[in-house]
Order: C-alpha cells, then structure tokens, then sequence
C-alpha cells in the first residue's frame, strides 16, 4: 500500500478582497486595474513582507496569505486598513474587506486547502469596508498582544461549513469617510444627494445579511444611473453598519440631503424588507415601504425590491426638491430655482401652465445656457405646445427653438437618460425624424432601465414606430414603476392607444378612465374617453368629453391633432381621429 505524506500545519489565514470591485471594473476598467497594481505595489505587498506573511495567492481582485503566527497575522491587517487613503494616488480608492481564522491547512506545492482556509474567505465578506472580521480562535490567541478592540459579532453560519461559526469585528474609524464629503448646504443651486445606508439584518441569518448587502449594492448602481442627483459611494455610506445611528448626523457626516435606509427579516421561508426615505435636516420621513417575497425566488425579489425602491426614491427627491425650493427659496434667482418651480408645470396639460413652465425653464437657461437638464425641460415643453396645436406667444418658429434645444441638449448631456428620452420622443411626435429618434429613446432606456418618463418613451417610441406588444411591454414595466400617481396618465393613456388600435374600445375606455384620475387634464386620455365612447356608440357621452377636452385647449380640431401627432405608421392614430370626428370635433 502507498502511504503519501500529506503536509499539515496550523496556519494563520488572511483572505482580503476589494470592495464594489466589479462596479469600479464596469465603471473605469483602466483606472481600477491601475489603482489595484499601485495599491499592491505600495501598500499590500509591503506591509505583508513587513508582517512576516506569505502570499499563497492572488485572485483578481482578492488575496490569500499565510502565517505563522496570528498575531501578525492581525497586526498586518489592523496596518492594511489603518494606510487605507494614505497613499498619493489618483481615484478609485481601493478599499478592502479582510477576515481571518487560525486553523489547519494542507500544503499542496505552492497552494493550500483545507478548513482553515475556508473559513477565512467566509469570514471576510462579513467584515464592513474597511474592517476585519475574525474567528472566536484568533480573538482568543492575540488577547492582550494587539492593541485594537473588536467587538462581539455573535454566532454565525457559514456556507459550506457545517458548524456554527463565532466572529469578531473591527471596524474603521468613521471620522475618514465622513471627512472625504463637503457637506451641502440648504440654499446651494447643486444637486441633491443621497445615500444609502446598509439594510439592518433583524432575523440573525448571516446569508441574509449577504442578500441585504446585494440589494444595497443593486440600488446604489441603479440610482447612480440618475443624473438628477448625486448618490455617495458605498464605501463611504457602508461606514455605519452595525452600528446604532441617528439619521440627522450622518447625513450631516456624509454632506447629503437624503438619506434612504431599511432592514431585513426572515421568517422561515419568507423574507420581509422594508425601506425609509428620510429628509436629512429635519430626520422627517418622506415615504415608507415594505416588500414581501419568498427565499425561494430570492434572486428575483432582489431584482424587484431594487426596482421598487428605485422608482420611488427618484420622484420623491423630485417632489421634497420642489417643496424645498418653495418653501425655502422663493426669492431666489439661482437657475436650479427656476427649473424646481418649472418641474410643478410640467406635468400639467393646459396651455396657461405650459406657457409659465415654459417662461420659467428659459430664466434658467439664460443663466446656463449649457445645460442639457434645462435644455431638455424647455425641449419636454415645446414638444407638448407642438403635438397639441398651440401657439407660444412672441415666437414665430417654435420648432426652430425646439431643434436648436435639442442639439444643445444632446451635446452637453450625452449619456443622460432623460435627455436622450425627451429629446427622442420630441423628434419622434413633434419633428417627425422617426430613426434618429426612436433610436434615441432605446439609448435612454440602456443609460437608465429604472427612470420612469424613459420607460414611458419607449412605450410611446414603439407605439408610433415600432411593435404594439413591444409598446405594451413598456407601458406595463412603467405601470410597475409607478408606485403612487406621478406620470401614471402616461403610460394608461398609451395602454388605452394600443386598444384603440387593436379595435378594443371597451378595454380602452377602462384604461383611459384610470388615467383620468391619475391626471385630469391630460389631453390624449380625453381622446381616447371621447374615441372609445363614439366607438361604442355612446354619442352622449362622447360629447361630454369633447366639451370638457375643449374647455381647456379650445380650438382643438382633427387636422391640428392630425399636424401634430406622429405619422410614421398612419392607421396607428386614424381610430382615434375617426372616433373624435364621429363626436363632432370639428375637423378644421
């Protein structure tokens, strides 16, 4: 019989990894691989050969190390983190997580396998950015030799080990993070900001304190996809885990306006999450949610728990903006100001509001001539003047005005999805240049899956332009991402178009009446109210629509409305026209 010596020792385990290495990577792959080489050079590699460790391995962005002894197993990572943001180097940061576990290890030629091992790769992901999470052993073989406290983070279950798991955690000083933010003031004309704190575990299962910190690292990524405000790093946010906060102070800390923040429950196979959006002066909660789902399809309740969140959280800085603005800032001339006061007008349908909307997005533009958010907004405006057959008065070609915007806005907002969507949906309803728009809009929807006009865009892009189901698709995920009222009218309106085409009025009648009541005085939802009823024989009520559509955009007839819509694929607007010429709108 062959009796192989199989070489084992007690070994001091240090598993390190880079934190939101692959948003970084996605983000700027050259800067990230040259921070992580320069990071290695001057810091890593140093400071292990310093310590007495060994590098088994490197694994992209993460590194296994051996050594003797624990305590400078320890000491080298209380130095690692201790030099982090003390070298001379250009953005990112690298950041790292490291976890630690003394045990036995196998050797096998220049690798090592074994327990030991993998219990330290699992203790590291529990450890916050910056800090160290370390096994019950290695606590009780550096007392009294290493001058750092770590605090009691309970029991644990580990994947792949079949015992439960005691750890200890160190964590960085908050003073470095917070110092790396400027806070905002009140009165500043910049972008709000927001940050995410990390989702609270309640339910004492470490898996899903790792699906709590997934869902926090999906909402991050897909709220930084909106330019309309800034979101800080989650190295910076993720400073507060596990610790007892108080949500005025660290939004002072972090130098934002918004904070949003949560928890997480399990319940045997069910999961519980619930979110916050808290206005960081006053600590005063502007919106509360919870989500329920199972853990059985926990990869697809992440998915939709970010996409809620997201939808939410981006109209309701839109609104509290507003508020702010009103409540706090009404003599400003600052040109933030007059585009606050202009986004009150722009989902409203009446000439008179569209005209002060309008008079209001120019003061700021005047100011920043450059600015594709407030080129886009006045470009939204012109746009509805335009499909809906009104004049603005004192300028002979708005058309003109509204190509210029829209190049301007293209130049200087070039990857910001509302831009892309409103100036596409503008040249697809209002100038007529179908390809170069509808391809436009699709742009909007890669820069930005989750903004809720975008999807919208999409929808009205293949309704006029491309494949009804596909304008379905679209209308519906804005259905799902429209959690209250705000810009609902849309896309019912469009469902109710779609029905209207397919010879569904009764279908159409119901959705237009939902969107109705999602905004009164939307103009198409009354086309359809008066189509469908015409359709369906209801004269009466078909002309009690007319009478309404009237009373607030008079003068309205078919050809103007025929002017103003899309003709790309003509039988796409003719039900509508036919049905509101068989209730007696005029047709000059």
């Amino acid at each position: 019989m062959s009796h192989d010596h199989v070489d084992r020792r007690l070994a001091a385990i240090l598993a390190a990894d880079v934190v939101g290495y692959s948003r970084m990577m996605a983000t700027d792959e050259t800067a990230t691989l040259a921070a992580l080489k320069l990071h290695r050079q001057c810091v890593f590699d140093p400071t292990v050969a310093s310590h007495n460790g060994r590098l088994v391995k490197l694994m992209g962005d993460g590194s296994l190390v051996r050594f003797d002894s624990v305590v400078d197993a320890v000491n080298c990572a209380l130095a690692l983190q201790n030099r982090a943001g003390n070298v001379d180097a250009p953005p990112p940061e690298i950041v790292l997580r490291i976890g630690i576990n003394l045990g036995d290890v196998t050797f096998d030629g220049g690798d090592i396998y074994g327990d030991g091992v993998n219990v330290a790769a699992r203790l590291e992901p529990l450890a916050e950015p910056g800090g160290i999470c370390i096994a019950a052993i290695v606590k009780e073989s550096i007392v009294g030799r290493v001058n750092a406290l770590f605090e009691d983070g309970g029991g644990v279950r580990l994947k792949n080990i079949d015992r439960p798991i005691h750890i200890w955690k160190w964590r960085p000083p908050r003073s470095t993070a917070a110092k790396s933010v400027v806070p905002l003031k009140t009165g500043d004309s910049m972008r709000p900001s927001l940050a995410v704190l990390p989702f609270q575990n309640i339910s004492g299962d470490v898996d899903q304190e790792y699906f709590a910190d997934g869902v926090i690292e999906d909402i991050i990524t897909a709220l930084s996809r909106f330019r309309s405000f800034a979101v800080i790093a989650r190295n910076s946010s993720f400073i507060y885990k596990g610790q007892a906060i108080e949500i005025r102070q660290v939004a002072q800390e972090l130098g934002v306006r918004y904070v949003l923040e949560g928890s997480i429950r399990r319940a045997g196979s069910r999961l519980r999450i619930t979110a916050q959006l808290v206005e960081g002066a006053t600590g005063a909660h502007l919106w509360a949610e919870h989500y329920d789902g199972s853990t059985e399809d926990v990869f697809d309740f992440q998915d939709r728990i970010t996409e809620c969140v997201v939808a939410i959280v981006e109209p309701q800085i839109k609104i509290a903006e507003i508020a702010l603005s009103r409540r706090e800032r009404p003599e400003s001339i600052e040109a933030y100001d007059f585009y606050l006061q202009t986004m009150l007008y722009f989902y409203s349908d009446t000439p008179e509001r569209n005209h002060d909307g309008l008079t209001l997005i120019n003061k700021a533009i005047a100011l920043e001539p450059n600015n594709a958010t407030y080129l886009a907004t006045a470009v939204g405006l012109l746009m509805q003047r335009g499909t809906l057959g009104w004049k603005l008065a004192g300028v002979e070609d708005q058309r003109a005005v509204c190509e210029n915007y829209i190049e301007r806005a293209l130049v200087h907002g070039h990857g910001d999805a509302t831009v892309a969507g409103i100036c596409g949906n503008t040249l697809i309803q209002y100038l007529k240049e179908y390809d170069r728009g509808f391809e436009l809009v699709h742009q909007a929807v890669a820069f930005n899956p989750n903004n809720l006009d975008v999807v919208n865009f999409a929808g009205v892009a293949n309704l006029h332009c491309g494949s009804l189901d596909e304008a379905v698709t679209y209308f519906l995920r804005a259905e799902r991402l429209s959690p209250n009222s705000l810009g609902a009218h849309w896309n019912l309106t469009g469902l109710a178009h779609v029905e209207m085409v397919r010879g569904n009025y009764e279908e159409a009648l119901a959705l237009a009446r939902k969107s109705m009541a999602a905004n009164a005085y939307y103009g198409p939802c009354f086309w359809m109210m008066i189509a469908a009823n015409a359709k369906l024989g209801r004269m009466e009520e078909a002309r009690q629509h007319l009478a309404g559509l009237l009373a607030f955009s008079p003068g309205v007839t078919v050809a103007r409305l025929r002017a103003g819509q899309p003709a790309k694929i003509p039988e796409r607007m003719e039900p509508i026209l036919d049905g509101l010429r068989l209730a007696g709108m005029p047709e000059e």
